[in-house]
């Protein structure tokens, strides 16, 4: 590949044994040039504005300026790809959502504390992320869209039991005729997304009213340890119930569960309605556990229930085979992500492109347009 199609990327970190390591590992793919290192977030402002590198891994503990500081810099005056490092601790998980919230593309979890020496043990995650953060629509990243707490949202999108179709503007198709809900059947939602995926949950979740009547069940592909700071920072913005899933416990309305990372997200029928399935057994699909394929499979085996369902922003095609499934077995309106506001637009294109999608929304529509497939 000419050296002017190569990707310019920044390794920064403060151990100079894990920049030789990442840029040893970023090198060795053909569409890679790593132009520099940076040991702390000072160092690394000064190299984005003289080198402007298309892609930047950052770790995020580190002196003088930490990680989370020179992100909220760089993507306020240069707004650039950036995959954060993290430590898998407490602190760390939390210090990643709130990177993921100021705009990075996508995280790794280092495997053995600040100073990985087993770092190879997930190399190919490393290359596959970096690659994937060169190319995502930075625009998406960098808008700065305004994600505020619900404003008694209930005013104009609430969720009520009358006849009357509930009336949302949106850029996009209707549902179609035929793929209205069944007032006969219980509803769940279903949501399935990927890199960027956490912002686009906050937009989506933190826009419903509290008085939601129905189920979230939520897959986002992240590694154990993270999930449930995803989780307590979205209950935290958010006017319903955000959680982490836990084995066994009877899915309620107006609450969101996010799969465990490390846990495929399966529903059962149980004694007083639906309860939570988690598997760890079943092997990763398209080498994600949790999957979205895995819950909509699920789902499909659902004989009393209908689904609204939602993919978003996400590397691969995650949840195009279990949508067919769900869609040929149970009523399901489909919801895709468009082109247009996705960071990755690869599982909603994946779903879009099928025509499993009965709606193709902006992100900034999708909650919206939920709520009226439910009056619909």
């Amino acid at each position: 590949m000419s050296s002017d199609n190569l990707k310019k990327v920044l390794v920064v970190d403060d151990s100079a044994f894990m920049r030789k390591l990442i840029s040893d590992m970023l090198s060795k793919h053909p569409s890679l040039e790593v132009v520099a290192t940076a040991r702390n977030g000072k160092d690394a402002l000064l190299k984005v504005s003289e080198l402007r590198p298309d892609v930047i891994t950052m770790d995020i503990e580190m002196p003088l300026m930490n990680g989370l500081e020179a992100l909220q810099q760089i993507m306020k005056h240069q707004p650039t790809p950036i995959v954060m490092l993290s430590s898998t601790t407490e602190t760390g998980a939390r210090n990643t959502m709130m990177a993921m919230e100021y705009g990075a593309v996508d995280f790794i979890a280092k495997p053995g504390g600040p100073i990985s020496l087993n770092l190879q043990d997930v190399e190919h995650e490393i290359v596959e992320k970096v690659v994937a953060a060169s190319k995502v629509n930075i625009t998406n990243l960098a808008s700065g869209r305004s994600v505020k707490k619900v404003e008694k949202l209930e005013n104009s999108l609430k969720v009520n039991t009358s006849e009357k179709p509930l009336i949302v503007s949106t850029n996009n198709q209707k549902v179609p005729k035929e793929n209205k809900l069944s007032k006969m059947h219980e509803t769940f939602v279903i949501i399935g997304t990927s890199t960027g995926g956490p912002r686009a949950l906050q937009e989506v979740l933190t826009r419903l009213p509290a008085a939601l009547s129905v189920p979230i069940l939520v897959v986002q592909h992240m590694p154990p340890g993270f999930t449930k700071s995803l989780a307590q920072r979205l209950d935290g913005l958010s006017e319903i119930h955000v959680k982490e899933a836990e084995d066994g416990e009877l899915f309620q309305k107006g609450v969101a569960y996010i799969a465990p990372g490390g846990k495929h997200l399966k529903m059962r029928k149980c004694t007083n309605g639906y309860c939570v399935h988690l598997d760890d057994i079943e092997p990763p699909r398209k080498g994600h556990r949790p999957a979205v394929d895995v819950l909509l499979e699920s789902a499909a085996l659902q004989t009393s229930l209908q689904f609204i369902t939602i993919i978003m922003t996400g590397m691969g095609y995650d949840g195009k085979e279990g949508m067919q499934q769900l869609k040929s077995a149970r009523p399901t309106i489909t919801i895709g992500e468009s082109e247009r506001t996705s960071v990755v637009y690869g599982m909603p294109k994946a779903i879009n492109e099928a025509g499993l999608a009965d709606r193709i929304e902006d992100l900034q529509d999708i909650s919206a347009a939920l709520l009226e497939s439910l009056q619909s």
